[in-house]
């Protein structure tokens, strides 16, 4: 201050409610006041009234004798109602203080004081010189309280540091020109400057590599409002130590009794230590913020939100284009403004509302300048830092008009670019900006922002795994199961399939509609344990194998037993060969295979672990046949059995999945209720089995995600016309062989497939002459026509033919090989008491089945 106040007009120290800057006095105890040369208070501040009992209108204008707890201030006249009496002389503090108040030195010394109801109060008083009017020297007292066990006597009395001294609180007084005039011992250990190298500067003046404008601009705010500044952080480079050190600074304004400013009043906190714990708290909130999922996208924008505002103002995070985000491929992509698209827009988060501050959208192509931050950390895989963005001419800005615009209307003024990079591959950038913010990073800014990317870097990287693999099994899935389903003339069919919603991922349900000989249909839907890429592999195995077997045209319960002994056999061959117990089977799978004949309207179900098919009825009755359950696929056991039935036409035979009738609140035999309603209420109506099957799995699946996968079969029954079928039964003579070719020819002449007589005549002739070389008894021939006209020779004999290949000299062996050739398919298959071997023979265009 350029000349102390007069006597008449007492200073506060700061406006009467003080507010967080007195605050950061409290923090070290100390009350503030001011008093003139002849000992009378000038100045009180709310610490010193919450210390001392003592209001300003009780203390200022007074003498400050009568704030000392000692027998001359004891004997002193009072008013009663306060410590001095207006209008009386003032006097010394203590006689043993004037020649240091003569002296003008700073000075400080423990003493009791007295508190407004009476008892004392042991405290630390620091007495700085100030400037008063006319050459008049004031003192600014500082009065910090000692708790009882700090005072101890010694054999030269009472000593005690002042508390302080040895505080880690700065505290300045500038005058109204900004000028220091007073400092304490802390401020001086802070900055490295001596006390007479700063007295009479400005801020901007004597802390050289402290972001000086920043702080002078917050004094003369304070000092031009009134309104304190708290806490507003400041970093500096120390000249002693030559690191980064921070500083919050609060500023509070002095004011005379007329209200009038007579400067501010300063105070400075390292909090180097305390910031540093406070980015080790960002990290550990990190941990716990990024990567709470397995999705890319998601786990970008949570790095974005990490980063505001505890780091940036406004942060994006871009991928490139190696993880799989959709979209066009930005390689296909064109900018006509200098500009590439090398990024996808993964998260941005900002403090303003609506991200003023992007330029695209999340999932949108980010495009940038060839020579840019954000291509040399691309390419580099190192860090690009400007700690002030240079947005002149000649900077990377000449060729990014767009971010030049944002970067001004916006005012960001700071920018750190990270590479996200994972196992030696970029994943993409890592933008942190500051507008808001005036202090521009730091280098401890630049390695907590290379700590959040390294750490969001790996869950991107787990992410892009998971999405990778998830892809992978959607995609074998999607190839496994059938797209097309048909069941030709023996069945209808429709189909759901809903994968759960599991961080696991795709499971192994799966179902499909195999075409038989004789127009008959299998129907089958497995399940295997497990979720993921491994579960959809092993699924697309079994799915393989059921297609091979039901080649076979083996029955349900044989069907179940091979694919068993198969899975077994691989899990063997799979175990490592020193496993103690390397025939437990790693795979398993439960399945139910179903064979519908449309000729004779009968269906043959097996089960293996598989929960039980459901029966609709035209009537809309349901049931559940009692079928034996099984064991699951993979166990070895073997214990298979058929169960048939005859349907009425129209029928509706439904195979499921546990997932459709399982959940974890309730057992298996309430989801089995709730199946029969629903297929009662739907599926005995005869309406289009596409809307049936929808309604059924929206009734059996909430509307949250499914706690597993479900798969939904329904097939309703057809029948073929009698005059569809026709069958002969044949004594075993080889005269009558001729006879079969007439009776077949005949037929074919009524069916209007003439065109196909003379190769059913041959096929017929081949199969007919088999059947009485090597059967006994009555040998069945039959016509089937349908999607494809079917022949098809029944004898007694149950050893399978096996097709050779003649020679041109060979005299045997061409009858099967003529049937393979002349027929579109053909085999055979065992049949109660015998074998049936078949051939079958494309329609000729226009002559299609029932």
């Amino acid at each position: 201050m350029a000349s102390g106040p007069p006597q008449d007009r007492p200073v506060q120290a700061g406006p009467p409610h003080a507010g967080p800057a007195q605050d950061a006095l409290d923090v070290a105890g100390a009350a503030v006041a001011v008093v003139d040369a002849r000992g009378t208070v000038i100045g009180w501040t709310r610490t010193a009234e919450e210390l001392l009992g003592y209001r300003a209108a009780d203390v200022v204008d007074r003498s400050a004798t009568r704030l000392l707890h000692s027998r001359e201030a004891r004997e002193a006249p009072d008013d009663g109602d306060g410590p001095g009496t207006p209008g009386t002389a003032p006097s010394p503090l203590v006689p043993a203080w004037s020649a240091r108040v003569r002296a003008g030195e700073p000075w400080s010394e423990l003493v009791e004081l007295r508190h407004r109801e009476g008892h004392g109060i042991h405290v630390t008083l620091q007495a700085s010189p100030l400037a008063g009017p006319g050459g008049r020297t004031d003192w600014f007292l500082s009065a910090a309280p000692l708790a009882e066990s700090s005072v101890r006597p010694t054999m030269n009395g009472v000593v005690v540091r002042s508390l302080l001294e040895g505080a880690p609180i700065g505290l300045s007084i500038w005058d109204a020109d900004l000028r220091c005039v007073w400092l304490n011992s802390t401020v001086e250990r802070q900055s490295g400057a001596l006390r007479h190298e700063r007295l009479g500067l400005r801020v901007t003046e004597s802390l050289p590599g402290f972001d000086t404008d920043a702080v002078e601009a917050a004094m003369l705010q304070v000092l031009r409002t009134g309104t304190p500044v708290i806490d507003h952080e400041f970093r500096w480079i120390a000249q002693d130590l030559h690191q980064e050190r921070v500083f919050s600074s609060s500023f509070f304004r002095l004011d005379g009794m007329d209200g009038r400013p007579l400067g501010v009043c300063s105070i400075a906190v390292d909090i180097t230590s305390s910031w540093a714990r406070e980015r080790l708290s960002v990290l550990s909130e990190a941990g716990t913020r990024i990567g709470t999922t397995l999705d890319v996208m998601n786990t970008a924008q949570e790095l974005a939100d990490v980063a505001v505002p505890l780091l940036a103002d406004y942060t994006t995070v871009d991928l490139a284009e190696t993880l799989p985000l959709g979209g066009e491929p930005l390689e296909r992509l064109e900018s006509g403004d200098g500009t590439i698209p090398v990024f996808r827009r993964g998260g941005v988060a900002s403090i303003h509302e609506g991200n003023p501050e992007s330029l695209w959208a999340i999932g949108e192509a980010v495009y940038v300048p060839r020579v840019s931050p954000f291509m040399s950390a691309m390419t580099t895989g190192k860090s690009q830092f400007e700690p002030i963005i240079k947005t002149g001419p000649g900077s990377w800005l000449d060729n990014d008009p767009g971010r030049r615009r944002v970067i001004r209307e916006t005012g960001v003024h700071s920018m750190i670019v990270v590479p996200l990079r994972a196992r030696g591959t970029i994943l993409g950038v890592a933008v942190f900006t500051r507008n808001d913010t005036k202090a521009p990073f730091g280098r401890d800014d630049l390695l907590l922002a290379e700590e959040l990317a390294a750490r969001a870097s790996l869950s991107l990287d787990n992410a892009l795994r998971y999405t990778r693999e998830r892809t992978a099994s959607l995609a074998l899935q999607r190839n496994l199961l059938p797209r097309h389903l048909s069941g030709g003339h023996a069945v209808d069919v429709a189909a759901r399939y809903l994968p759960a919603d599991l961080h696991d991922g795709v499971g192994g349900d799966w179902f499909d509609v195999i075409p038989l000989s004789g127009g008959r249909v299998a129907l089958v839907v497995g399940d295997v344990v497990g979720h993921g890429i491994n579960a959809a592999a092993t699924m697309g195995q079994l799915h393989t194998a059921v297609h091979t077997l039901a080649d076979m045209d083996l029955p349900p319960d044989e069907l179940l037993a091979h694919l068993d002994d198969l899975v077994v056999r691989l899990t063997e061959e799979d175990a490592e060969p020193d496993a103690e117990d390397y025939s437990t089977p790693v795979m398993g799978a439960t399945c139910v295979y179903a064979v519908y004949d449309p000729v004779t309207r009968r269906c043959t179900m097996a089960r293996a672990g598989h929960p039980p098919p459901a029966i609709v009825f035209p009537d809309g009755t349901v049931t559940f046949p009692e079928l034996p359950a099984g064991s699951p696929i993979g166990l070895g056991l073997l214990s298979f059995q058929s169960v048939e039935m005859e349907l009425p036409e129209g029928s509706v035979i439904a195979l499921y999945t546990d997932g459709l009738v399982e959940t974890r609140e309730a057992d298996i035999d309430v989801g089995l209720g709730r199946l029969g309603e629903a297929l009662a209420r739907t599926g005995g109506t005869g309406g289009p089995l596409e809307e049936v099957c929808a309604e059924v799995v929206g009734t059996m699946v909430s509307t949250d995600a499914s706690q597993d996968d479900v798969a939904l079969l329904l097939a309703r029954t057809r029948s073929l016309p009698p005059d569809h079928v026709v069958t002969w039964v044949l004594p075993t003579d080889p005269a009558l062989v001729a006879n079969a070719r007439a009776l077949a020819v005949a037929k074919l002449s009524s069916w209007g497939l003439d065109q196909l007589a003379a190769t059913v005549e041959l096929i017929v002739s081949e199969l007919v002459t088999n059947a009485v070389r090597y059967g006994a008894g009555p040998i069945r021939l039959r016509l089937i026509r349908h999607v494809a006209l079917v022949c098809e020779v029944f004898d007694s004999d149950d050893r399978s033919p096996r097709l050779r290949h003649a020679r041109a000299e060979d005299e045997k062996g061409w009858g099967l090989f003529l049937v393979a050739k002349l027929s579109h398919r053909w085999g055979t298959r065992t049949a109660p008491g015998g074998k049936i071997v078949w051939a079958e023979l494309e329609l000729p265009l226009g002559a299609a089945g029932p």
